[in-house]
């Protein structure tokens, strides 16, 4: 029976409806969903899940209590929890520990709610469940076989830990297998972040000046759908390579100093903190539009901005407008939060239908491997990442080309 902690149940049959949409665009999740339930891998078996509960972390819940896991799941960021999905997954008889707009004291009890089903894996997006494992929550760790993280910031700080010979668990970074990046980190957070953007803002991107901070697979992703919008795009970096390469795909790049007088719309997405700071704030232009598509809300230096501002006044739905000592106003959206899932529903489904059958076929290579894995950050194993390419191919109708053998041998050989 769900021992649930949320906003209020009776928005389930909501909620119910938006997890059967995207159930019916998730199809290679859904193959995944019916062996988990014809062969119940995870009977006995508890998971820990903190993502961005909407409807597409919902599914993946449904398909790891499918395989007969106990599933306790959270959000992994306070504004991106929708209560008509948690309601949902506790009608269903889940452990559900969340709500939209959740303090930040609320935000950790739901956390530590979470890890109080005492997990033997976990599902994390940002770390969040893995740092309270290595600190105030550490007497859990003999119980856990091992875990997965979701995104980039998460994995920076999992390979820090494991650098300092500090990480007390085998994690597998599912952000790192080809069918998340290059799918999910591009397609999707491209064309979700201008989704969050252009429902808050109703303003056209046409002709504006769209400054994205940070080109990574991510950042390339938000400029591309920036210029399919007919922006004129500025990309900022630190990586001399990444830079190279925003200047061959046709964008201008300079430095964020510079960068801060023209644009019109900035998009941060670095994973770094203080990409946008007071010095930047104040040689902005008047109505500029700030949004930030990292996971944590440190790229925007947002206290620094309140503490700069002479009044502030919600401006509309979810956009604060700051005035600044020299009269110029500049808007934030979802308070500098991640704007495609503060601000909007996240990626596509068909995008997360291949991330989420690689979380939970790792899930499910973790409990296998149990007793056999190091305490190390493990990338995705190759037959798991080329499996789900393949399904995602049958499920778009895409056939593709195979080697002959005598072409397998060729590759392999060295003489010819």
């Amino acid at each position: 029976m769900s021992k649930s902690i949320i906003r209020d149940a009776s928005l389930w049959q909501s909620g119910a409806k938006k997890i059967a949409w995207v159930e019916r665009n998730m199809p290679i999740l859904h193959i995944i969903k019916a062996d988990f339930e014809k062969r119940r891998y995870f009977e006995g078996v508890n998971i820990a899940v903190s993502i961005h509960l909407e409807a597409k972390t919902a599914y993946l819940a449904k398909t790891l209590a499918a395989g007969g896991a106990n599933v306790a799941i959270t959000g992994s960021n306070p504004l991106s929890t929708q209560d008509d999905i948690a309601a949902a997954l506790a009608h269903e008889g889940l452990n559900v520990f969340a709500w939209h707009g959740a303090t930040e004291e609320e935000y950790f009890e739901h956390l530590n709610l979470t890890l109080d089903t005492k997990p033997h894996i976990i599902v994390d997006d940002g770390g969040d469940l893995i740092q309270l494992l290595h600190t105030t929550r550490s007497d859990l760790l003999a119980n856990v076989i091992g875990g997965c993280e979701e995104t980039t910031t998460g994995v920076l700080r999992l390979r820090a830990r494991e650098k300092a010979n500090a990480l007390r668990l085998p994690m597998i970074s599912v952000n790192d297998a080809r069918c998340k990046y290059l799918f999910d980190n591009r397609y999707g957070t491209g064309q979700s972040v201008w989704d969050g953007i252009n429902r808050t803002t109703n303003l056209i991107v046409s002709g504006k000046n769209v400054v994205v901070a940070g080109y990574g697979w991510c950042g390339k992703g938000v400029a591309m759908r920036a210029k399919g919008l007919g922006a004129n795009v500025i990309v900022t970096e630190v990586d001399p390579i990444c830079a190279i390469e925003a200047v061959m795909d046709g964008f201008k790049v300079m430095p964020m100093d510079k960068a801060c007088e023209i644009g019109d719309f900035f998009v941060t997405v670095t994973g770094c903190k203080d990409v946008i700071t007071a010095d930047h704030f104040m040689k902005m232009k008047d109505g500029a539009i700030l949004a930030n598509a990292g996971h944590f809300d440190v790229e925007i230096a947002v206290a620094r901005l309140r503490e700069l501002a002479v009044s502030a006044q919600e401006v509309r739905n979810n956009i604060i407008g700051y005035t600044l000592p020299n009269g110029k106003r500049i808007n934030l959206i979802a308070e500098g939060r991640l704007v495609n899932l503060a601000a909007g529903d996240g990626h596509p489904a068909e995008i997360m239908d291949m991330s989420f059958a690689l979380q939970a076929l790792c899930v499910k290579h973790i409990l296998d491997s149990k007793g056999s894995l190091d305490n190390k950050v493990y990338n995705v194993p190759e037959h798991i990442d080329s499996y789900v390419a393949g399904l995602k191919l049958g499920a778009l109708g895409v056939g593709i080309d195979t080697l002959t053998d005598e072409q397998a041998s060729y590759l392999q050989e060295w003489e010819a």
